[in-house]
């Protein structure tokens, strides 16, 4: 595996050439670590003291109720960080249990050579306060989600933002509806029956992953509903 084309892919090292990666490399410690596919890779409350950076494979980060019940939250792949809104809080522990899904290797860097990067490269510097912001902005979108009463609000709420960041009528849908009806928190087959409807009353159009938005308009008036 060649780590620094990976690593291209990352938002950490957004317009880094090359050698400057390798050299980047070559200033800190970090470890790569290999994970079988369903082995557990950081347990919820437990202290998180490095940021992770998937080299290979993919997780999910799971939430688990003491009923046995289990919701995935987010699945990340290839290039994709976590860790980077927790490490540097008062209250350093994973909110949520991380779980390969596939044979999967990680990249691990600690907070100290976080701080490290960040004091002597201004343009790593940049790039992790992109990330935060863009997670900060992820996490108000869902809490704005959360707020709509009605799964069809729920929906529509979503096929909005997913237009606003993919700027297409046509949307290659994110996983599976499995995935989809886990993020919004409501029931698969509730998200199912309402995407047909939807779909019957002419708002949206689909196939596969594949969702078209037909009237925007009918979209913006059901969150005002």
């Amino acid at each position: 595996m060649n780590i620094i084309e990976v690593l291209k892919t990352c938002i950490l090292f957004h317009n880094f050439k090359d050698a400057e990666i390798s050299s980047t490399l070559q200033e800190i410690s970090y470890k790569q670590k290999q994970f079988a596919k369903g082995q557990v890779i950081a347990l919820e409350g437990t202290d998180c003291s490095h940021l992770g950076i998937v080299l290979k494979g993919s997780i999910e980060i799971q939430k688990i109720y003491p009923s046995g019940k289990i919701i995935t939250i987010n699945r990340l792949t290839t290039g994709h960080i976590f860790g980077e809104a927790v490490i540097f809080s008062n209250h350093h522990a994973y909110p949520a249990t991380i779980v390969s899904s596939a044979k999967t290797e990680i990249m691990f860097i600690s907070k100290e050579n976080i701080v490290k990067l960040c004091s002597y490269n201004e343009q790593f510097l940049s790039n992790f306060m992109t990330l935060l912001s863009n997670k900060i902005l992820m996490l108000n979108s869902k809490v704005k989600s959360l707020s709509y009463k009605s799964i069809k609000q729920k929906i529509a709420h979503y096929i909005l933002e997913e237009y606003n960041e993919q700027r297409k009528d046509a949307l290659q849908l994110k996983g599976t509806k499995k995935g989809l009806a886990e993020q919004l928190g409501i029931p698969r087959p509730s998200l199912s029956r309402e995407l047909i409807n939807m779909k019957e009353e002419g708002i949206i159009a689909f196939k596969q992953n594949t969702l078209s938005i037909l009237n925007f308009s009918a979209l913006e008036d059901i969150l005002t509903e």
